[in-house]
């Protein structure tokens, strides 16, 4: 049975999914954009039965609440600080794997560096750690990087529309027809609240900040050798098949599998890709 609950952290309300029995070993399922845990809504019936799965909102996604720009600082450092209370304050988690999809990687490895010991394994879907790993997608960011301006800001909007989110789900898929429009359409309703664009706009421009740890990341990989499984979809725009490819030089006995679909992987081989979770880590 799959629920459905809110936690407070530092006053602030994250909704968080919970399925499966607490005596199985826990797996964190921290999604990506412009997404919330809406996208492992699939997949975590069909884990439950071999795991406890917890699949948080961050603040300022979902369900969680999400505070002005004026009230809260967007940025993945301070994400990670949310998500990390969350599990281990809030929920009192001890030890558990990480299932990291875009945003969920910068969020979930800061985690992980910060409690080493913590650290079962690791389930990479398409979640970035390597700067081979970041694709033509991001170009239209690095001028809105290197300088924050109304200019370079306007090509970084088209991110927030629905003709990106669907896009994003679409794109490099091999059968569309597999992709329901609930993915998109539910990403689109949370995307176009009032403020939600300067909420993404701030955390877009920190996004640069994450490349600033991937050594510190790959310290961690080269050390404690996680075990890793990385499913990836080869056909991603953002996100590069080199960049899924580069964590076999830190973590060489990772099972890799590249499939022929695109970003959000999940949304066209969520069976396959369970399967492969149920079988490598049970």
């Amino acid at each position: 049975m799959q629920t459905f609950q809110h936690a407070t952290v530092r006053g602030l309300k994250m909704f968080y999914r919970e399925a499966g029995s607490k005596d199985l070993p826990t797996i964190v399922l921290l999604h990506g954009f412009p997404s919330s845990s809406h996208m492992f809504r699939d997949l975590i019936p069909q884990l439950a039965e071999k795991f406890h799965i917890i699949a948080p909102d961050y603040i300022g996604f979902g369900y969680s609440d999400a505070p002005s720009v004026s009230d809260f600082e967007y940025t993945f450092d301070n994400l990670a600080e949310y998500v990390d209370e969350f599990l281990f304050s809030a929920l009192g988690l001890k030890k558990f794997s990480i299932y990291v999809q875009d945003y969920g990687a910068p969020i979930g490895y800061r985690i992980a560096f910060k409690h080493q010991d913590a650290i079962e394994g690791i389930i990479v879907q398409n979640g970035n750690a390597y700067a081979e790993g970041i694709g033509a997608g991001f170009d239209a960011m690095k001028p809105f990087w290197a300088n924050r301006t109304p200019e370079t800001e306007k090509p970084v909007r088209t991110l927030l529309t629905l003709e990106t989110t669907i896009f994003q789900y679409t794109h490099g898929v091999k059968d569309a027809s597999r992709i329901s429009p609930d993915s998109y359409t539910v990403d689109q309703h949370f995307m176009d609240r009032a403020g939600n664009d300067a909420i993404q706009l701030s955390l877009l421009h920190n996004y640069q900040a994450n490349l600033t740890h991937y050594d510190e990341w790959h310290t961690f990989f080269r050390n404690k050798q996680p075990k890793t499984l990385i499913v990836w979809g080869k056909n991603d725009p953002f996100f590069t098949v080199e960049g899924a490819q580069a964590y076999l030089r830190d973590i060489p006995k990772a099972e890799l599998n590249l499939f022929d679909t695109g970003h959000f992987a999940l949304e066209e081989l969520g069976d396959v890709i369970a399967k492969k979770i149920v079988s490598f880590f049970s």
